[in-house]
């Protein structure tokens, strides 16, 4: 116990600065990250719609004939595959998984299709087994990478080759062509005078569906959680097998969805249809603010990503570029998704430590 008239340590280090003098203990400050208005106006998404409408304007005025309900309804036509199969390969890729086989996939259920048809059997029959041939296969990367713990990056480059062969195989190097015209019509019609394609409904339905799984769903939330450690998301009770079995599913189905489409929308059944559209679908997604190493990403940067890709390639085939080129811009928009949120983080990074350094100490 002190003796009276003294002052405890705890007094002293409490005990306020005299008067006239400053205290000139300084606290370090901590980084805010950006809040409301300003996460929303200046985060990835809202940055990838700005460069989308800067490329579109620049478009409409530099090259004839972009600016016109008929390039709107040619422009969507093309992106509607990429646009299916983006939607779940972001929830693959947010998981911390890829999927190379998807195109594989669309070019199999197209051949499937063909084959079917040509055969005598009736078109809704034909729709629901190509369905289910996507679905099976889907279910076969799912098994390999889910329940067997193989990597989704070898096993979907063993499928893509594996499904491409099944597709030479069914159907050889004919072609299907005779399909029934109210269906071929339909596929390609448009919405009154706006260009609009008709099954831009059924797109936008699916659109609305994986954004409300991904950011309104438990299983949505947990796909983020997983995407950043497994481990973790194992602890707090998040079934990672099942999780990524029903991925690999929806890749499956979606993707026979876009064969579909692919057949229908050009009256073709081959077995090279879809080829390198995977590569189209990466960029996009990654392009749209999704991570590579999984854990981040959202649909609304997805769609904006798809729709500047697929932009720039309209507008460069309205402005008669060779395909060559098409493939080599992809690919550099490819290269700059993956690059430039690495370059970010470390000029943030960098500009963090200037100001831990330049901060007076206590």
């Amino acid at each position: 116990m002190a003796a009276p008239g003294t002052r405890t340590s705890e007094e002293k280090s409490t005990r306020r600065p005299a008067a006239g003098k400053a205290d000139t203990t300084k606290v370090l400050a901590v980084p805010k990250g950006r809040t409301g208005a300003a996460r929303v106006l200046l985060g990835r998404d809202a940055i990838m719609i700005y460069v989308l409408v800067v490329v579109v304007l620049y478009a409409s005025i530099a090259i004839p004939r972009f600016a016109s309900p008929v390039t709107v309804g040619f422009l969507l036509l093309d992106v509607i595959p990429t646009l299916l199969i983006a939607l779940p390969m972001t929830l693959v890729i947010i998981s911390g998984e890829i999927d190379l086989s998807v195109a594989s996939i669309a070019g199999l259920t197209s051949a499937l299709m063909g084959v079917l048809w040509q055969g005598g059997m009736p078109i809704a029959l034909v729709l629901v087994i190509c369905v289910l041939a996507g679905l099976v296969a889907g279910a076969f990367n799912g098994v390999l990478i889910a329940y067997l713990g193989l990597p989704s990056l070898a096993v979907t480059i063993g499928t893509l080759a594996l499904f491409r062969g099944l597709a030479l195989v069914v159907i050889g190097d004919n072609a299907v062509a005779n399909f029934p015209p109210g269906l071929t019509s339909f596929f390609t019609s448009k919405i009154g005078g706006t260009g609009i394609p008709t099954v831009m409904i059924g797109v936008v339905v699916l659109i609305i569906a994986f954004a409300v799984v991904l950011h309104f769903t438990p299983f949505g939330r947990g796909l983020f959680a997983l995407g950043y450690s497994r481990e973790a998301a194992t602890f707090v009770g998040i079934d990672v097998a099942r999780s990524k079995f029903v991925l690999y599913l929806a890749t499956g189905t979606v993707s026979a969805l876009a064969g579909i489409y692919w057949t229908l929308r050009y009256s073709s059944a081959r077995s090279d249809n879809a080829s390198g559209l995977e590569l189209a679908v990466i960029a996009a997604v990654l392009l749209g603010g999704v991570s590579i190493f999984g854990g981040k990403g959202s649909i609304p940067g997805v769609l904006a990503g798809v729709l500047l890709i697929g932009t720039i390639n309209y507008a460069l085939k309205l402005d008669r570029v060779s395909e060559v080129v098409l493939i080599i811009v992809t690919g550099s928009l490819l290269i700059l998704s993956v690059v430039a949120p690495n370059i970010a983080a470390a000029v943030q990074r960098a500009r963090h430590a200037r100001q831990v350094r330049a901060a007076p100490l206590p």
